[in-house]
């Protein structure tokens, strides 16, 4: 098991920034994809950033050019850079993680979320 904790959150005004953490119990290395997912409430949670081991990443249309995912191994930590903040960011932010499991197959974890709330 692979636990994950999300930090960072808060509330800022739009346009400002936050830096969000999320602190994995083990090694990342072993971990090919981390991922940032968010949900607002009424709303279905939606990807917003993933990032692999070898350093490649995708955004969602929504936050590309304002966020930033990056992972640092040495720390086992994965963060989410969040720039020109909009009150659409606002929900909970939850971290995820992909490993291969071997003859388990692919493995999922989930952090409990944290919340970010954008005031215009």
């Amino acid at each position: 098991q692979v636990q994950l904790v999300e930090s960072g959150g808060g509330l800022v005004q739009a346009g400002g920034s936050l830096r969000l953490s999320c602190a994995a119990s083990e090694s990342i290395v072993s971990i090919y994809v981390m991922g940032w997912y968010r949900q607002a409430p009424g709303k279905q949670r939606e990807l917003v950033a993933v990032i692999t081991s070898g350093g490649s990443t995708n955004y969602a249309d929504s936050v590309k050019g304002r966020f930033t995912i990056s992972r640092d191994n040495a720390k086992n930590t994965m963060y989410l850079q969040m720039n020109s903040l909009k009150p659409e960011d606002a929900a909970v932010y939850y971290c995820n993680a992909q490993k291969f499991g071997g003859l388990r197959g692919v493995l999922d974890y989930w952090g409990q979320g944290t919340q970010v709330t954008v005031s215009s």
